[in-house]
């Protein structure tokens, strides 16, 4: 399988958050970038990480994915998951 750099990674999980708000037609005041955080800064809904974990399966061509590794950990409050930190999650999982 095709291995991913931590740039590439985070460069298209931007890529597709900013794609995201077009399609529920919701404006964004500030700049997606690494330490924007998902649900504090971008208010994100259960519904719309579906919709994120769903666009990133397919955009790496990875099925199965632990996300809820990620949103449903112990080790971090919800509220101050940032970008950065889905990306680093993804380049673990993705490069395994």
């Amino acid at each position: 399988m095709k291995k991913f750099s931590r740039e590439t990674i985070l460069r298209d999980v931007i890529m597709i958050l900013k794609d995201m708000p077009s399609e529920w037609e919701k404006e964004l005041s500030e700049t997606i970038g690494p330490e924007t955080r998902l649900f504090a800064d971008l208010s994100l809904e259960s519904i719309q990480i579906v919709q994120l974990a769903i666009s990133i399966e397919r955009h790496f061509q990875r099925q199965g994915l632990p996300f809820h590794k990620l949103f449903m950990s112990d080790e971090l409050d919800i509220n101050d998951l940032r970008v950065s930190d889905l990306g680093e999650f993804l380049y673990q999982c993705i490069n395994a």
